[in-house]
């Protein structure tokens, strides 16, 4: 933060005062940090654009967009089809334990509170409070083994007990608005204050010898799976041993057949 405060002092001050720290820093997020992505959101736009990231601010955003619009009209559409309460993925793990559930032995400790004994490990479930001393269903939202048999004791629907989050009502949410193009320069409302804005050219270093960098530095932890090459043919992933090229790369080889 130090570092931005020095750099951007407006944006440091915006970030720490208007928005917090909950909001865009891992560490100080209050809600539940199991099973979220770990990547940056950044990483992905890198991996798409790796291709027009040298394009102007304009033509980058234009692809920007595109990829966007599609993303969001194919999620919409996957999401469109879905006949089942819960999303596919969802769907699939509460059957899973519904399955892991059969057998296990339920007892009744109170109106809410059941008891499950079974498996490598039992478990007391409040169905009201949508717990289990597995914890299980405490982090993941969705009803563990011990929930799932409960449940099944007590004649009471399994997806009462499940995060609004996993419904498919939820996933058409996330993927409700459209994203449109926002045409072209000449149909733009600017305003005056930023027509009027005078913005200095950036400062330009000296450059370096060589060819420039267009990836970047792996991260700590992270490596990169390098590709092969075929001394046979000049193809990227296979062994010249595999090689099921009938002409081979005549890089390097002496001609043949050349008239005297």
């Amino acid at each position: 933060m130090i570092e931005i405060s020095n750099r951007y002092p407006r944006v440091a001050e915006y970030l720490e005062n208007e928005v917090g720290f909950e909001k865009w820093s891992w560490c100080h997020y209050p809600g539940l940090k199991y099973n979220i992505t770990t990547t940056s959101m950044v990483e992905s736009l890198n991996s798409m654009l790796v291709n027009t990231r040298d394009f102007p601010y304009v033509a980058l955003l234009d692809v920007i967009q595109e990829k966007m619009s599609k993303w969001w009209n194919d999620r919409r559409i996957v999401a469109t089809a879905i006949t089942t309460p819960l999303t596919p993925s969802r769907e699939s793990e509460l059957r899973l334990r519904f399955a892991q559930s059969n057998g296990r032995h339920t007892s009744q400790l109170n109106p809410i509170t059941y008891h499950v004994k079974g498996g490598e490990l039992e478990g007391v479930v409040d169905i009201f409070n949508k717990t289990c001393t597995c914890k299980e269903f405490d982090i993941d939202k969705l009803p563990c083994v011990h929930a799932v048999a409960a449940v099944h004791h007590a004649q009471v629907s399994v997806y009462g007990l499940v995060s609004p989050y996993y419904t498919k009502e939820y996933y058409l949410l996330a993927y409700g608005e459209t994203i449109y193009p926002v045409g072209s320069q000449s149909q733009w409302d600017v305003p005056n204050k930023v027509v009027t804005r005078i913005v200095l050219p950036r400062e330009v270093k000296e450059k370096k010898r060589g060819r420039p960098k267009t990836s970047r530095f792996p991260s700590v932890g992270e490596f990169r799976k390098r590709k092969n090459r075929c001394g046979k043919c000049g193809a990227y992933g296979h062994y010249k041993k595999k090689c099921n090229s009938q002409t081979g790369s005549t890089e390097g080889n002496p001609p043949t057949n050349v008239p005297g």
